[in-house]
C-alpha cells in the first residue's frame, strides 16, 4: 500500500518522534521510499504499478509496454518506462522497486491510447501497444523517408513484423499525426500504403 509521509505522520501522532519511526521502519524495510515523502509497504509489488506514484502525471509506455507485448525483445530488468507532458526533460528515479525513466510526449496526445488497469488496491495507467510504438518514435531522431522508418522499425529496434503487422493499424493512423512528427508522419504513410 502507498503511504504519505503525512499519513504515516499521523499514523505516529501518539508517538513522541513519529519521522524518528518513520527513519527507523526504513531502515527495518517495513516501508521503502518511492521517491521524498512517498512510501510503499509491500516490498514484493510490482513496479509497473508504482510508476505514475513516482512522478506524474504519467502512464508506462516506450520499451516498457512494445516489449511487454512482444513487439520488441530487449528488456532491462526492473526497468519502467514512462510517459509524462510539459516537463521539457528526461528524469529518472531508482529505488527498491526499479529505475522509472519519465519522458515527455506532446500534451495532444497525452490521454490518447492509455488504459487504466487495475490490480488489487492499485490502479495504474499503460499505453496500448499501438500507443508505445508511437511514443517511441516520437523520441527517437527523424528519418528521412518510409525506406528508413522500416529499416529503424525492423532492424535497428528489432521490432517483429508478425505482431506489428497484428497492431491496430486504425489507432495508428488515428493518433499518428497528432504527435506532429516527422517519423509518425512516415509510420502513417507506411501503414496507409502510401508510397
Amino acid at each position: 500500500m502507498i503511504l504519505t509521509a503525512q499519513q504515516l505522520k499521523e499514523q505516529y501522532a501518539t508517538l513522541s518522534d513519529p519521522m524518528g519511526k518513520i527513519s527507523r521502519d526504513i531502515k527495518s524495510k517495513k516501508i521503502f521510499p518511492l521517491v521524498k515523502g512517498v512510501y510503499e509497504t509491500d516490498a514484493n509489488v510490482h513496479g509497473s504499478k508504482l510508476a505514475q506514484f513516482i512522478y506524474g502525471p504519467s502512464y508506462l509506455s516506450f520499451d516498457y509496454v512494445l516489449q511487454a507485448q512482444g513487439l520488441i525483445p530487449e528488456a532491462v530488468y526492473n526497468a519502467f518506462t514512462c510517459a509524462t507532458f510539459n516537463k521539457r526533460k528526461i528524469k529518472t528515479y531508482t529505488n527498491h522497486f526499479g529505475t522509472f525513466i519519465y519522458r515527455d510526449v506532446p500534451k495532444e496526445v497525452f490521454n490518447l491510447g492509455v488504459q487504466v488497469l487495475t490490480d488489487g488496491l492499485y490502479s495504474y495507467q499503460v499505453a496500448t501497444t499501438e500507443k508505445a510504438l508511437c511514443d517511441k518514435l516520437y523520441t527517437l531522431s527523424p528519418v528521412k523517408n518510409v525506406n528508413d522508418l522500416k529499416e529503424m522499425l525492423f532492424e535497428d529496434l528489432r521490432i517483429d513484423e508478425d505482431v506489428f503487422n497484428g497492431l491496430n493499424k486504425e489507432d495508428i493512423l488515428r493518433i499518428g499525426p497528432l504527435y506532429h512528427s516527422k517519423n509518425l508522419n512516415l509510420l502513417v504513410k507506411f501503414i496507409g500504403g502510401e508510397k
